[in-house]
């Protein structure tokens, strides 16, 4: 029988998702209310029974380990595991991890010990739900040694991809990454013979996920170098020493990696359709159980919103808006395209007497409070009478407590907004 280990690489410093990376990683930055990022290839892992996963990370590591153990525990029956490793020093090596290849590499002496015969490699920032047990029986039945999952994409997206270019038959013979928009890549349109249902309007190309599935022979030998980067480098040598096979998935798929996406992928959330659906009960996306009240909705009036757990909503109006866990928001404030990334715990009556006291807002949005177009990450306290999003947007910047990237506002962690300040 096969056994797959599950990688999951939770990328570099996250620079794209800044200011939301300024103090977590990637993977660990919360998502959809009550999630967070890495919940997601963690979830279709374990749906598709490879319950053994690894996720490799180096960057503010710490709010993503403390997700994971909170998360995801099995029990001793199963043999089952996720377990991060984060950049360490040894007798073989002493540096950071140099790219996404080389983190695999360093961690060969974990893997192996595990006996696999595949590699599944999966992305840590990526949106989309895939049944990893039918990929890797497209895998065996192929013969490849290496297949990558890719997605159609039209020429406009094609210009920041790694392009795949296959034969009739779904074998991979070319790779080009990042053709960018003015190459002509006509020779790399996919045959008529190997196209899918989503290769339409334009959709003529062959993008790679980022996720691949490796034979473990395979996988020791393609690193067996000095190459640091799967998408650049590894990929497009093993296309000339193996069989490397094309995988195409027509479901959703949506790199969540800077804040313009994350934005929109998250209020797509609240459509009545949504194009990605937490509400499937057969491939649930698991996350850390917090035994959560249910939420409280005083007298509010919500139009297309997502309420997590724990949250008290009075009086509000709120519109195509996610509210995470335990968000407070006072009488008479209105919402509209706001991401609210909640609070890590509650204050007390006392805690909230003492902020009264210094002039400090509680955690939460207070009274009268107008915000739109804006990101609220965690434990952010907005006091009375704010206005964020309205008016011309300042420049893309840091402005201490908020950034402004794409136009969107974003509120940082911790942060604390005046009573009457407008943004």
């Amino acid at each position: 029988m096969s056994k797959v280990l599950s990688i999951i690489l939770g990328g570099g410093k996250g620079t794209r998702l800044y200011p939301l990376t300024k103090e977590r990683s990637k993977p660990a930055v919360p998502f959809g209310g009550k999630h967070r990022i890495v919940d997601i290839p963690i979830s279709n892992c374990i749906n598709s029974g490879f319950n053994q996963i690894y996720i490799l990370t180096q960057f503010n590591s710490a709010s993503l380990h403390m997700h994971v153990a909170r998360a995801y525990n099995f029990d001793t029956f199963s043999g089952g595991f996720v377990e991060i490793l984060a950049a360490e020093q040894t007798f073989e090596h002493s540096g950071w991890y140099e790219g996404t290849a080389d983190a695999v590499r360093k961690n060969f002496m974990h893997f192996k010990t595990q006996r696999p015969t595949h590699y599944v490699i999966l992305s840590g920032d990526q949106l989309y739900r895939m049944d990893l047990a039918a990929f890797l029986r497209k895998h065996e039945e192929s013969g490849a040694d290496i297949t990558i999952a890719c997605t159609a994409v039209n020429r406009s997206d094609a210009s920041g991809f790694g392009i795949l270019k296959t034969d009739k038959s779904g074998r991979i013979t070319e790779f080009m990454e990042k053709p960018g928009p003015t190459k002509d890549i006509d020779e790399w349109i996919i045959p008529n013979e190997a196209r899918t249902p989503a290769a339409v309007n334009g959709r003529d190309y062959l993008a790679s996920m980022g996720i691949y599935i490796f034979n473990a022979s395979a996988m020791e030998a393609s690193l067996n170098n000095d190459l640091t980067d799967f998408g650049k480098e590894v990929i497009p040598q093993a296309i000339k020493k193996y069989n490397v096979e094309a995988y195409v998935y027509d479901g959703y798929w949506e790199d969540i990696g800077t804040i313009r996406s994350f934005y929109d992928a998250t209020l797509d959330l609240t459509s009545i359709k949504p194009k990605f659906n937490f509400y499937d009960e057969d491939a649930p996306i698991y996350t850390h159980n917090r035994n959560l009240p249910p939420s409280k909705i005083n007298r509010a009036d919500l139009d297309q919103v997502n309420t997590s757990e724990g949250c008290v909503i009075t009086e509000a109006t709120i519109k195509r808006s996610v509210i995470g866990i335990r968000t407070i928001i006072e009488k008479g404030s209105t919402l509209e395209g706001v991401i609210c990334m909640g609070a890590d715990l509650y204050e007390t009556e006392c805690q909230r007497k003492e902020n009264s006291a210094n002039g400090v807002p509680n955690i939460g949005i207070g009274e009268g409070c107008h915000i739109q177009r804006a990101i609220i990450d965690k434990n952010a306290r907005i006091g009375d009478n704010v206005s964020i999003g309205f008016g011309d947007a300042p420049q893309d910047g840091d402005y201490g407590f908020y950034h402004v990237v794409d136009g969107i506002y974003v509120i940082t962690k911790n942060a604390c907004v005046p009573n009457g300040t407008k943004i």
